[in-house]
């Protein structure tokens, strides 16, 4: 992120705080978490974003891959990727407020150059990044 003046036609995104208790099977407290969201309801098209979409898979098409693994004898893995909003490189200029606890009681904003949680955006250039480097991997 970095800090400094929004130019003069562009509103800065609000952002939250949201915090978590995180448990294990017992019900015992094992940690704290926090993340930033940004309150991307307030984002306009054409300026601070310009696609959002997401591909997805059709419940169709797992239920066809999970039968043909099962058919040929092969092991099914699933993965989740810790922190994937936060992956994907920004395109546009995307400015937030400063958040709460970091604010220096300026006007000064944070010009964004990572996505985050909230952005409608966040989820497209996760996909990018990701569909970039299985490519540079060898996967079609």
């Amino acid at each position: 992120m970095g800090n400094g003046d929004a130019p003069c036609d562009r509103k800065p995104i609000a952002n939250k705080w949201v915090f978590l208790k995180k448990y294990d099977k017992s019900g015992i407290l094992t940690k704290y978490k926090a993340r930033l969201v940004a309150k991307g309801f307030s984002q306009i098209p054409g300026m601070d974003f310009n696609q959002m979409f997401t591909p997805v898979v059709r419940l169709e098409t797992l239920w066809s891959i999970i039968a043909e693994t099962i058919q040929r004898g092969w092991k099914l893995r699933q993965m989740d990727v810790k922190g994937a909003y936060l992956n994907g490189l920004l395109k546009e200029e995307v400015y937030m407020a400063q958040p709460e606890g970091f604010d220096d009681r300026t006007s000064r904003v944070c010009r964004l150059i990572k996505t985050l949680y909230g952005l409608k955006q966040s989820g497209r250039e996760w996909n990018e990044q990701l569909n970039k480097k299985l490519t540079e991997k060898g996967f079609c």
